[in-house]
């Protein structure tokens, strides 16, 4: 009789072992697949492993990677917002309406564009706040909630523009354009905001009573709310974040072209949902992580660079390789919580 809790516990220590290793190798799993996208690059061209295209690819992640931070705040709560491509082009336009507009009232141009970044913030925050209030006082779900307002944004950007586009002007293209082509150090400026922006994503998730009822609430919302989480406050500021998060993404691509128009931002919010669940976020909510995420926006970013370097097929079907790629980890993922 004394033999038998031996016998049984050794199979279970095993299963235990196995699972956990099978648990680090899973969440692992972005990571080594960024390790094999890079040497896959590396042996099809020889210009993949340069440091001009990796600061390259880094700089275009920057954009999607900002936006997918703040969608992992909102995926790991449990919701969505197919809006943010086309929140980004409504307030691209409206900062270029707002500076043209200033320009010739105030005599510093930098004061200008300052004051056109502060707009960009405000109407992204003020989005996020109308979604997280619809979402959660108006009781409607969040997919149809930024379906309607995916929309109505780029709806509001073409009339603005008039079907066309809307330009900023050359002066203060010049002044506003170090903000996406100056670098710090050598690095761009970009991918140092999109590394900041990262760093305080993982602080507050991991690190503050914020992230932790996002995570809750993600993980059994009812439960929460036993728990006395104000769970309509943690929605409506998790909108809000990620409206931040879009405001800032769009501060740093407007120098870029210098000019809004109906296809500015387009299936961003594809890209940035792909990085998120690309990187391990649970797509039913309440597990995930910022790190996963940058991984998973970076490693998107290398699928597309090596597209564009190798040619092995048409670059106009990236946006269909980013959608096999979201089904295959949906797949992955089925029954995860």
């Amino acid at each position: 009789m004394p033999q038998e809790p031996t016998k049984t516990a050794a199979p279970q220590s095993v299963g235990a072992r196995a699972g956990a290793v099978w648990g680090r190798l899973h969440g692992a799993g972005p990571v080594i697949g960024l390790l094999l996208l890079c040497i896959a690059g590396t042996l099809l061209n020889g210009e993949f492993a340069t440091l001009d295209n990796a600061l390259n690819v880094l700089t275009r992640t920057a954009f999607i990677g900002i936006l997918a931070v703040g969608m992992c705040f909102v995926i790991i709560s449990g919701g969505i917002d197919l809006s943010v491509g086309s929140m980004a082009a409504l307030i691209a336009g409206c900062m270029i309406l707002l500076m043209n507009k200033l320009a010739p009232s105030i005599a510093s141009p930098v004061l200008v564009v300052v004051l056109g970044m502060a707009l960009a913030l405000v109407l992204g925050a003020a989005f996020g706040l109308a979604h997280g209030l619809l979402i959660t006082k108006g009781r409607i779900e969040p997919f149809i909630v930024t379906l309607g307002t995916l929309g109505i944004f780029r709806a509001y950007l073409t009339y603005f523009a008039d079907g066309g586009a809307i330009t900023l002007d050359n002066a203060l293209a010049d002044v506003y354009a170090p903000v996406y082509y100056g670098s710090l150090l050598g690095v761009p400026m970009p991918v140092w905001a999109f590394l900041a922006v990262a760093l305080a994503g993982g602080f507050i998730l991991n690190r503050t009573p914020f992230g932790r009822y996002v995570q809750a609430i993600g993980s059994n919302e009812q439960v929460a709310r036993y728990a006395a989480v104000d769970v309509d406050r943690v929605k409506i500021l998790t909108y809000m974040l990620l409206g931040v998060c879009v405001g800032l993404a769009t501060m740093l691509y407007v120098p870029r072209l210098g000019s809004a128009s109906p296809s500015t931002g387009l299936l961003w919010e594809l890209e940035a949902i792909a990085a998120v669940i690309v990187g391990g976020t649970a797509l039913k909510g309440g597990a995930g992580t910022i790190t996963g995420t940058v991984v998973g926006a970076v490693l998107l970013s290398v699928i597309g660079n090596i597209l564009n370097l190798t040619s092995i097929i048409s670059v106009y079907l990236n946006a269909a390789v980013q959608g096999f790629v979201i089904i295959a980890v949906a797949f992955l993922q089925r029954g995860r919580r």
